[in-house]
């Protein structure tokens, strides 16, 4: 069993290392976001006057993104033949008014797909 001052050690050790890691992230997600052209503003702002553009940004980024993962999925699943015509139609339809909404509400919040496509930073976007 180590000593309690060997723990410590460890401790600051891995404080160090949490501290050097968080910076060198931050600097890569600048430098890529200066490399891929990105804009200040395509980070949500949250400032109190624009909250409801910001959480309806951020909502309808969420409910892109599982609408996407919906579309996919559905194709796995009619590729892999596991659907009739039927439930192929049924959706095809619902998919399709799902995206005719999203479109409406973007409207509504006065957004467009690139400010649904959120910087991930070292990740990259997210859509």
């Amino acid at each position: 069993m180590k000593p309690i001052e060997d723990l410590d050690a460890d401790v600051d050790a891995i404080g160090d290392l949490a501290h050097t890691m968080q910076t060198r992230w931050q600097a890569e997600g600048q430098a890529n976001a200066v490399a891929s052209g990105l804009r200040p503003s395509a980070r949500i702002e949250l400032a109190p006057d624009q909250v409801k553009n910001g959480l309806g940004r951020l909502v309808l980024t969420l409910v892109k993104l599982l609408h996407e993962l919906l579309e996919r999925q559905a194709l796995r699943r009619i590729e892999a033949g596991a659907l009739t015509p039927d439930e192929i139609e049924r959706v095809g339809v619902t998919l399709m008014r799902q995206a005719e909404e999203l479109k409406r509400l973007q409207r509504e919040f006065r957004l467009n797909d690139e400010d649904l496509n959120l910087d991930l930073g070292p990740l990259g976007t997210l859509l």
